[in-house]
């Protein structure tokens, strides 16, 4: 079904690589999805660079872990060589939500939120993480997986298997 989008419509964007998602992610984005009417999920990739999963994966593997979550509507979008800015001018979002784990997130984060408010008004909500899942993130997953531990728990079920398919035969 098309949303319906009016100009009182509370619309957020949270952007990342997605390479993959994890619990960390979906619980950001779920949060966001009970403040916005519509969180528009933005896989933003570099098409030079190859990742683990394809931009079409990573999009299922966001679809599938957010479909259930209350609150707002979620949708899925890639975008490739764009500034985050631009991406929200396009799409009329006014403001991008980020989750932070620690301090070192907020020390890299911050710097790029001041950027982008310079350029366009853009403002960003920082939202902090869940701490059972602070020590949580794509690439420390990745390299969980690549050496043989287990996941379970930090990432949604599709994506485990999917990871360890694809990395431990690559190991």
């Amino acid at each position: 079904m098309a949303t319906v989008t009016t100009p009182s419509t509370r619309r957020a964007l949270t952007p990342g690589s997605y390479d993959p998602i994890t619990l960390g992610h979906v619980d950001v984005i779920g949060r966001a999805a009970a403040l916005y009417d519509e969180v528009i999920v933005a896989i933003l990739h570099n098409p030079a660079k190859a990742g683990t999963f394809t931009v079409e994966e990573r999009i299922a593997f966001v679809e599938a872990a957010v479909a259930d979550l209350p609150g707002g509507e979620i949708r899925v979008e890639a975008f490739a060589g764009r500034l985050l800015v631009d991406v929200c001018r396009d799409l009329d979002v006014p403001v991008v939500v980020k989750g932070l784990r620690s301090g070192t997130d907020f020390a890299y984060e911050l710097p790029m939120a001041l950027m982008n408010r310079h350029l366009t008004g853009l403002e960003t909500l920082f939202l902090p993480g869940d701490p059972a899942l602070e020590h949580v993130s794509s690439s420390l997953v990745k390299e969980v997986v690549r050496y043989g531990g287990d996941v379970t728990g930090l990432v949604p079920e599709p994506v485990r298997a999917a990871l360890e398919e694809r990395l431990r035969e690559h190991a």
